[in-house]
């Protein structure tokens, strides 16, 4: 079944071919600079292409045997909704029975849904892309705290700074991103060669 997982190499050609995936000169909101920048809602506009990712994801999965043997009693959660589009290919790959997803509200993280204490079944967490891995680890939380286990977590990408695991469950993805930033000035190659800045928002 590992064979039918695509390579890296395969997954960020989708991701450049859809735009998900640029190079250049990019500034982000909080003033560094990258020679990268990921904007994955672009990869899941179409369906094929969507379905070619999720179904990846949901393969890692089903090669682990604490959560194969589980299906289809999980959950699939999101912790926001640019991870909303993996969660649905994931959750229908794996033909889980429950899906949930989060956002910020007053500045904590909260279902999307009404749940009562218990309700949700063992889970395994799904995002896009996980940079700073802050908001997988409030979903982690937030599991916990209504008496559910985390059994799983996963997104298309992770880069490399982020966190391998989380409390125990190690995070599986397409594409292991070493992603560099950079202070505007020395320390940016780009700036020194005066290429053009494109200010651009995560």
């Amino acid at each position: 079944m590992i064979d039918l997982i695509p390579t890296p190499d395969s997954i960020l050609q989708i991701l450049k071919k859809t735009g998900a995936f640029r190079e250049g000169h990019f500034v982000y909101p909080n003033g560094k600079h990258s020679p990268h920048y990921f904007q994955m809602p672009l990869a899941f506009r179409y369906y094929d292409t969507a379905r070619v990712l999720a179904v990846a994801l949901s393969r890692k999965f089903r090669l682990d045997r604490d959560i194969s043997s589980r299906l289809p009693k999980i959950a699939v959660v999101s912790p926001s909704s640019g991870g909303i589009p993996v969660a649905f290919g994931v959750r229908d790959a794996l033909s889980a029975e429950q899906i949930y997803w989060a956002e910020q509200e007053s500045g904590k993280r909260m279902f999307r849904q009404y749940v009562n204490q218990g309700e949700i079944n063992p889970c395994i967490m799904v995002d896009d892309i996980i940079r700073s891995g802050h908001a997988i680890e409030e979903t982690a939380e937030l599991v916990k705290a209504l008496g559910a286990e985390a059994i799983g977590c996963g997104a298309i990408v992770r880069f490399t700074s982020a966190p391998e695991e989380i409390n125990g469950v190690p995070i599986k993805s397409l594409v292991e991103f070493d992603a560099h930033f950079y202070d505007e000035g020395d320390s940016c190659g780009d700036c020194k060669d005066g290429a053009p800045v494109e200010h651009v928002r995560f």
